[in-house]
């Protein structure tokens, strides 16, 4: 008994690996004329996002997944890199001149965007949208070493 049991376990196993083999359909990329670049650049990692003019987001990379660590992600040169990525993917789609948005306080916000204009792209505004705290909650105690 427990041999047919373990025949069909294994049967049903091949079956399924022979439809999650087929090839699928890859549909063709959006191409786009005009975008909006978004830049957050934290004091740890920079992270770019390019959008279409109403924001549905369409590349993405940061200095983390261009496998950088620790506090070398957070570095101009990892910016840059970012940057230089994002450019050679948004050639693909077919983008000419983008918006930039820039969030954040790191040192990779202008790194990012150079790299990103280095593939030839037409700046038309940049943007920076980093958050001031009017006077919001009180600040933590000094830390005592």
């Amino acid at each position: 008994m427990g041999k047919k049991q373990a025949e069909t376990k294994t049967e049903k196993k091949a079956v399924a690996k022979e439809v999650t083999a087929q090839p699928v359909k890859t549909s063709s990329k959006k191409r786009v004329e005009s975008g909006i670049l978004h830049v957050q650049s934290t004091y740890n990692n920079t992270i770019v996002l390019l959008t279409d003019k109403k924001g549905n987001a369409l590349i993405q990379s940061s200095a983390g997944a261009l496998g950088f660590k620790g506090a070398k992600k957070g570095t101009p040169f990892a910016a840059a890199k970012v940057g230089e990525a994002l450019g050679e993917k948004a050639l693909n789609i077919g983008l000419k001149e983008i918006d930039v948005i820039v969030k954040g306080v790191g040192s990779g916000r202008e790194s990012a965007i150079r790299g990103f204009i280095s593939k030839g792209f037409n700046i038309t505004n940049i943007k920076d949208v980093t958050p001031v705290p009017h006077n919001g909650p009180k600040p933590k105690k000094p830390r005592r070493v």
